[in-house]
């Protein structure tokens, strides 16, 4: 029998960021007999604004908290009568875990622990979302046609996707020996509206608008799964409604592309849907090879088929379209991305900490 939204009070943590904004955007005004309470410690990477649009929905709360409180979590549980929790919140940019590893371990592992926790404590009655990604499962060869199964070892390689590893071990754990009824999923790289502008597309699209230059790691050659967020929030939908008990689903979208391709097709929409730059030269001429980022994965692929087989879903958006409907997006709401990055303080962070690399563009 299918798991139920309607007469359910649902945390969804990390409301207010880049995934959790959108599927709070397609849930509250889905499921009307259901509640929802976002709970969300309002992170330089969080925005209210995201959410504007529900924020008078009868069936939607916000409350600020930070999942590290464990005595402010249990406590907001009670308050509401959290009956499940979709958990989204998260440290998630590997370049910051490389320089704050222990913010990484205490939001994403003792957080995720607080979480467990407080459903346990509220009667084991209650399904426990734990959103999670590809990251954990490490590295895949260019040249292979292998992909990420459910089955796949864990061989993370960043402190954040280690982190991110630990919480899912920490979550299958309380579904084994406290009978939780919980459901993991693991997702290749998201991208959309409202992202914020550290993340490889927001980034570049931002630069891009603005003439700076666009900084590669290595040569470019990386590769990616690509999948567009309402895409993942459908397939989250999915997975709380009809996930089994202790199951593991794969979300991915078949988009493979290497960082340098996405990076020369965001020029290119850009060149296309923007003022050309004062040189009149391509947006491509502003791409940058930096030195590599240390433990930086070769390849991520997602085999999806279990996600489509049994929960139904399969994903809508093709990249290309995808993509361009995300720069379009950025050109509307610049003045939303300049608010969040501050004129460019993200690209600040790649000329302290990355010397350039190969020299050239492309």
């Amino acid at each position: 029998m299918d798991h139920q939204f309607e007469g359910r009070c649902v945390a969804v943590t990390g409301g207010c960021g880049f995934i959790g904004a959108n599927l709070l955007l397609t849930l509250v005004p889905r499921h009307p007999a259901a509640r929802f309470v976002n709970l969300d410690c309002l992170s330089y990477a969080a925005d209210p604004a995201r959410v504007a649009a529900i924020e008078a929905a009868p069936n939607y709360t916000f409350e600020r908290l930070d999942i590290r409180d464990r005595e402010g979590v249990a406590e907001s549980f009670g308050r509401h009568d959290i009956t499940d929790v979709i958990h989204l919140a998260a440290e998630s940019h590997v370049d910051r875990s490389l320089y704050d590893p222990a913010v990484f371990v205490e939001t994403n592992v003792l957080g995720t622990l607080n979480l467990l926790d407080a459903l346990v404590a509220r009667g084991r009655h209650g399904r426990f979302l734990h959103v999670s990604t590809d990251e954990v499962y490490g590295s895949l060869p260019l040249d292979s046609a292998e992909r990420f199964r459910e089955c796949s070892p864990y061989d993370p390689s960043s402190p954040y996707s280690a982190s991110k590893a630990a919480s899912d071990h920490l979550a299958r754990a309380y579904h084994r020996t406290y009978g939780l009824d919980v459901v993991v999923t693991n997702c290749s790289n998201n991208y959309g509206p409202w992202q914020f502008p550290e993340k490889l597309i927001p980034l570049m699209i931002s630069n891009a608008l603005e003439g700076r230059e666009l900084p590669v790691y290595g040569d470019g050659c990386n590769v990616r799964d690509w999948i567009h967020v309402s895409d993942h929030c459908e397939g989250l939908e999915a997975a709380f409604l009809r996930g089994e008990p202790g199951g593991t689903y794969n979300l991915g979208a078949d988009a493979e592309r290497s960082n340098l391709q996405v990076v020369q097709a965001i020029c290119d929409l850009v060149d296309a849907m923007a003022s050309p730059l004062p040189s009149g030269a391509s947006r491509r001429s502003l791409i940058r090879f930096v030195a590599d980022r240390p433990g930086h994965d070769l390849r991520y692929a997602i085999d999806a088929s279990l996600a489509r087989s049994e929960l139904a879903w399969a994903p809508r958006r093709r990249f290309e379209e995808g993509l361009a409907d995300t720069v379009s997006w950025y050109l509307e709401n610049r003045d939303w991305v300049a608010a969040c990055c501050g004129g460019g303080a993200f690209v600040d962070h790649y000329a302290r900490h990355y010397r350039p690399g190969k020299g050239g563009s492309a």
